[in-house]
């Protein structure tokens, strides 16, 4: 069947269509595919692989023959553009036919030229393999996938602790700058800016492992019942400097009933966090967002509406996919890496809710909406909720066991200015010769040690008799993996902290100390 395009064909592209569709074989499909990704058309061996008839593919979007998966982690895209940059794009991959059978085969995308030398449509052959052949391939594909992943968790965990562990030190001395109390405007701007900046490259970081952990199946929940209008507020709270920065006008409501879900606060946070930082980020200075909450039948509701840059249409199905952002040279002014909201819907979805979104088009806004199933029957009082961390009530002693110069001494610094009798050793072998006089409450000890490492360190320590019941924290810039995590329990710490530690969450663990004997 022709094309609705046909008209616009050159005779060049007729006379490639006419040998693509006169292709026969069976084992081969041959498809011309649009500089978009639409099917011009295929050949019958194409029509008997997939099982369409050809009026019920031409004009659709190639991306309909792979894999959930691959979709989901952009391979038609990507095979699209290897084969622009490249000149030809060959690959061994699963593809999807009409009654959602696999198989697998053998696929060479390449691109056709017009006299000018510039791509205007693609040639993608596609060859169904044996099941010897598929056996064989897969096998070599399994290898390589399995080596690059490899890499891939060692490279996320080398750029974890380089990302993490010069923001230590950099958000120990602001917090030591905000002790100061400065009046002096142009200081306290610049803490502010700071601050943001830090925060941003925190979650930055968290949300690229986070992903990573998704995709993987590693990322787990700590699920519980919730008051959701207190995890609400204390998202917008940690949204408020971002808006405040750009000047937005923000605002949000919140029902006069409590509103319980199952949920992870800390995950629900981070979704909330992203949606409104995402709202910021493309609305113009001085722009409206708005968040309510509501309940809807058996839903609890949260809506995030700005009135922005908006979405266009042709991107709105593709917006909570990897590394989508808004088209062109808009979306990169706006930096970021396209992680947020593929993160977020993830999350949502974890805790059995959908995330939604939607615009009228570009410059017009657009719309977030999170809907998460309602507790009918909360068992939980709400004086068992989470509470934001107050200040430390009573000074400890603090060995801190750090070999990073200027984390080491910022977080002391931080420390005695709160009242604490702090202690500073760069080594391993150090720390165990201060032990004995220091008698401290609580160990701040880094895993990644010189010669004598944290673990080494704190094996020694629970050892002694004196040091059984002492508040041990392992601290690192790495993001533990379940060895680290069976490890630690084995070593005997109380806590394993991920850098950079918030003050807040350290000053309301010091609460909880029960203080060692003078």
């Amino acid at each position: 069947m022709a094309s609705d395009n046909e008209h616009e064909l050159s005779s060049q592209e007729k006379g490639e269509r006419f040998d693509l569709l006169a292709t026969d074989a069976k084992e081969y499909a041959v498809f011309l595919i649009g500089l978009g990704g639409q099917l011009i058309c295929w050949n019958v061996g194409a029509e008997q692989l997939f099982g369409y008839q050809t009026h019920e593919i031409v004009n659709q979007h190639f991306s309909r023959f792979f894999t959930h998966e691959d979709v989901l982690t952009g391979q038609p895209e990507h095979e699209l553009k290897t084969a622009m940059s490249e000149g030809r794009a060959d690959s061994f991959c699963w593809q999807v036919r009409k009654d959602g059978s696999r198989f697998w085969c053998h696929v060479v995308l390449t691109p056709l030229l017009n006299e000018h030398k510039q791509v205007r449509s693609y040639a993608r052959v596609i060859h169904d393999l044996s099941e010897k052949d598929a056996t064989q391939a897969q096998r070599i594909r399994a290898d390589g996938l399995a080596e690059a992943n490899r890499s891939k968790e060692e490279f996320m965990a080398l750029l974890s602790h380089e990302l993490r562990s010069p923001l230590s030190p950099i958000l120990n001395a602001l917090n030591i700058f905000r002790q100061l109390q400065t009046s002096d405007p142009i200081l306290q701007q610049a803490a502010h800016i700071i601050e943001r900046q830090v925060g941003q490259m925190v979650r930055l970081v968290d949300d690229l492992l986070d992903i990573t952990r998704i995709t993987k199946g590693k990322l787990r929940l700590t699920k519980e019942q919730v008051e959701l209008r207190l995890v609400v507020n204390v998202a917008a709270e940690a949204a408020r400097p971002f808006m405040d920065a750009r000047k937005h006008e923000f605002s949000v409501s919140l029902p006069t009933e409590p509103l319980w879900v199952e949920a992870d606060p800390a995950r629900m946070e981070q979704v909330i966090v992203n949606l409104l930082n995402n709202a910021a980020k493309y609305t113009d200075t001085g722009g409206l967002i708005r968040m309510t909450v509501s309940r809807e039948e058996n839903d609890a509701v949260i809506r995030v509406r700005d009135n922005g840059v908006g979405i266009a249409s042709e991107l709105l199905p593709h917006i909570f996919e990897l590394f989508t952002q808004v088209d062109g040279s808009l979306g990169r002014s706006y930096g970021g890496l396209g992680i947020g909201l593929a993160l977020a819907k993830n999350l949502v979805e974890m805790h059995d809710g959908r995330l939604q979104a939607s615009s009228a088009g570009l410059g017009k806004g657009c719309e977030f909406t999170v809907k998460l199933p309602v507790l009918t029957k909360p068992t939980a009082r709400e004086s068992e909720t989470r509470l934001l961390p107050g200040k430390t009530e009573r000074p400890l002693r603090v060995l801190i066991v750090e070999d990073n110069v200027d984390a080491g001494d910022s977080l002391s610094m931080l420390l005695r200015l709160h009242g604490h009798d702090v202690r500073l050793a760069r080594s391993g072998p150090t720390a165990l010769e201060m032990v004995a006089t220091a008698l401290p409450d609580v160990v701040l000890l880094d895993i990644g040690l010189p010669g004598m490492d944290g673990y080494q360190v704190a094996k020694q320590l629970r050892a002694r008799p004196i040091f059984q019941n002492v508040m041990l924290c392992a601290l690192t810039g790495y993001t533990p993996s379940e060895a680290d995590r069976q490890r630690q329990q084995e070593t005997g710490f109380d806590h394993y902290y991920v850098k950079p530690i918030e003050l807040s969450k350290l000053l309301e663990l010091f609460k909880t100390v029960k203080l060692s004997p003078s």
